[in-house]
């Protein structure tokens, strides 16, 4: 089994964080995982998007996709040329209100998060990108939760470290929204 997701978003909500911390996740319970990153150079606003492909054996596909199985929109601004190599069936997580169901590609399995309010319930308003993470996981059960809560711990810098607990729980409530 060979699984591509592009992720997309803006600078700031923790895209490439997410990104690899799912190929980390994979990596770790023994699956070949690849990632590439591409974003601007703005800190905060500017395009942020992330590719991982994980599989069973060693990869074939290239990081840098012409199409995808799967994807992660956490907000609307430079995701069309993502959806466009969207093949159908797939999962989309789609962070809602900032990205319009009705706008994304058709024969997509669509599954909407308000991934903000979402992490303001749990405490944790810095968290938005990890409870689009844990839906999607929930959703494509690319590794296993423990996994990807683990992943995320070790990637975390030191000066974010008191960051985790509420991280987790982001993880853990966007699980539950899928």
């Amino acid at each position: 089994m060979e699984r591509e997701v592009i992720v997309t978003g803006i600078g700031g909500q923790g895209i490439q964080l997410l990104a690899k911390t799912l190929a980390l996740a994979a990596t770790r319970e023994g699956h070949h995982a690849m990632l590439a990153a591409d974003y601007g150079g703005e800190m905060r606003g500017g395009p942020s998007k992330a590719s991982v492909v994980v599989g069973d054996e060693p990869l074939r596909s290239l990081p840098v996709l012409a199409s995808a199985w799967s994807a992660i929109v956490a907000h609307h601004r430079f995701s069309e040329p993502v959806l466009a190599r969207l093949r159908p069936g797939g999962p989309v997580i789609a962070n809602v209100p900032l990205v319009d169901p009705d706008a994304l590609p058709a024969g997509m399995e669509i599954h909407t998060v308000d991934a903000t309010a979402v992490a303001k319930s749990v405490g944790a308003p810095q968290a938005v990108g990890f409870v689009l993470l844990g839906a999607y996981n929930a959703v494509a059960r690319m590794v296993s939760p423990e996994a990807l809560a683990d992943a995320m711990e070790e990637l975390l810098p030191p000066y974010r470290r008191q960051h985790a607990p509420a991280n987790r729980k982001a993880l853990e409530a966007g699980h539950g929204t899928a």
